[in-house]
C-alpha cells in the first residue's frame, strides 16, 4: 500500500492567494456573461504572470493528503463547532482577516465579495434564501484562521472512500494518495452502496462542507446543496459519480448549477453601498440565523 510523503517546510500553503485556485476553475469552465456586469468574463482572474505552478502544487498536496481517514479526522475535530462563538456580524469581521491582497479582480474584503455575490443573486430576482446562500457561501474559509492549510480549505472537492474520477483536475496526483492503492477505497463504490445518495458520501474536506454543516438547520434543501457542492466540479460540470447519486441529487443538481456562476463572476471593483444595504441584510440575517454563530 502506498504512503504519503511528509510535508516539507513551506509546503502547506503553495498558493499566493487563498482564491488563486478559482483562476484555474475559470479557465477550465468559462461561464455565460450575464452575471459579470463590470467587465467581460475573459478578464476575470487575469494575472500578468499566472502562477500555474502554485496551482498545480496546491492540487498535488490536496490529492495526496485528502484521504478518507483525513476527512473523518477533520469532521471529528471541526464539526463539534467548539472553537469559537460570536455574534453573526462579528463573524463577518472575523472572516475579513482573510483580505486577499493578491486577487487581481478586487481590492475588496471578504464581506464585500459576499455582498457582491448576494446582490447579484437578489438583482436577478431569486428568493431571499438564495441571497442568504450568497452571503454565507465563503464563511467556511475561516478554517484558515484555525491554522488549516489551504489544500484543506479551498479547491475542487470530490468523494473520498471510493475510486477517483479521471475528470477531477490533475487526477495523476491521486497516485500519491494512500487510498489509491487501498482495496477498501479504490473500487468504484468503495465504502458506499450503488445510488446511495450524496448525503451518504464523504467529500474531501474544505470550506463547502464546513459551511454546509454550519447552516444545515437554517436554509432550505436547495440552498444547502448550493453550499455543500458548489466546488464539486467533477459532478456539476463533468457529469461524474452518477452511480452514487439518487433521484434527489439529480433534482438538486440544477440548483447547484444555478448558484455557481454568481460566485465566480460577481466580483467587480465597485464596493457595495453598505449604508443603503444594511437594513435589508440585517433583516435577512435575523430571519435565517441565530444571534450567534459557532465555529
Amino acid at each position: 500500500m502506498g504512503t504519503a510523503t511528509p510535508l516539507s517546510p513551506g509546503e502547506t500553503n503553495p498558493l499566493h492567494s487563498l482564491d488563486e485556485w478559482e483562476e484555474d476553475v475559470l479557465q477550465r469552465y468559462p461561464d455565460p456573461k450575464s452575471i459579470a456586469k463590470e467587465k467581460d468574463t475573459e478578464a476575470y482572474r487575469n494575472y500578468e504572470a499566472p502562477a500555474r505552478d502554485t496551482v498545480k502544487e496546491f492540487y498535488r498536496l490536496n490529492h495526496t493528503y485528502q484521504t478518507y481517514a483525513f476527512v473523518k479526522e477533520k469532521q471529528r475535530n471541526f464539526l463539534k463547532f467548539d472553537k469559537k462563538e460570536m455574534p453573526v456580524w462579528d463573524a463577518f469581521d472575523f472572516l475579513n482577516q482573510l483580505v486577499d491582497d493578491s486577487d487581481p479582480d478586487t481590492d475588496l474584503d471578504q464581506f464585500q465579495h459576499l455582498l457582491q455575490t448576494s446582490e447579484a443573486i437578489r438583482r436577478d430576482g431569486h428568493p431571499d434564501w438564495m441571497v442568504m446562500v450568497g452571503l454565507m457561501h465563503d464563511m467556511g474559509k475561516v478554517l484558515c484562521l484555525f491554522d488549516e492549510p489551504q489544500w484543506a480549505v479551498v479547491g475542487d472537492t470530490f468523494p473520498v472512500g471510493c475510486a477517483y474520477s479521471d475528470k477531477i483536475v490533475y487526477p495523476e496526483f491521486f497516485e500519491h494518495n494512500p487510498d489509491y492503492s487501498d482495496e477498501r477505497y479504490n473500487t468504484q463504490y468503495g465504502v458506499y452502496q450503488p445510488n446511495c445518495g450524496l448525503r451518504n458520501v464523504d467529500m474531501s474536506w474544505g470550506h463547502d462542507e464546513y459551511v454546509y454543516q454550519m447552516m444545515k438547520d437554517s436554509l432550505p434543501e436547495e440552498g444547502l446543496y448550493m453550499l455543500r457542492y458548489h466546488s464539486f466540479y467533477s459532478w456539476h460540470r463533468e457529469g461524474q459519480y452518477d452511480y452514487l447519486m439518487d433521484d434527489h441529487d439529480r433534482d438538486m443538481l440544477k440548483w447547484v448549477k444555478l448558484f455557481n456562476p454568481y460566485d465566480l463572476y460577481s466580483k467587480n471593483p465597485a464596493p457595495p453601498n453598505w449604508t443603503e444595504l444594511k437594513p435589508y441584510y440585517q433583516a435577512l440575517v435575523a430571519k435565517y440565523l441565530p444571534p450567534t454563530l459557532k465555529f
